[in-house]
């Protein structure tokens, strides 16, 4: 089971509009998670399970949205893990 913060929640609102949540977890609504991986929101939409946990189709444009959020969540980890190895292995005290 993954952390709440390593997934996206799409919601149903209560007016039947499906959106993103990015207020993390807050919108009230039917909510489904999907984890942050191309290949989990591929299957997710080839099984229909986000239709089912939502309980209604998933608009295309919600799924450009997550597919998106997913390119920019890849950029940051690219952009965190090369900080990192710019700054060089770490040394320990050597005392």
């Amino acid at each position: 089971m993954r952390a709440k913060r390593e997934l996206i929640r799409v919601v149903r609102t209560p007016t039947g509009e499906v959106v993103l949540d990015e207020g993390r977890g807050k919108l009230p609504g039917r909510g489904a998670y999907v984890c942050v991986d191309r290949e989990c929101l591929r299957r997710a939409l080839r099984s229909k399970a986000l239709e089912r946990a939502l309980k209604q189709p998933v608009p295309d444009e919600v799924v450009e949205q997550l597919s998106r959020r997913l390119d920019e969540l890849a950029a940051a980890a690219t952009h965190l893990q090369d900080a990192g190895d710019e700054a060089g292995p770490r040394q320990g005290n050597e005392g």
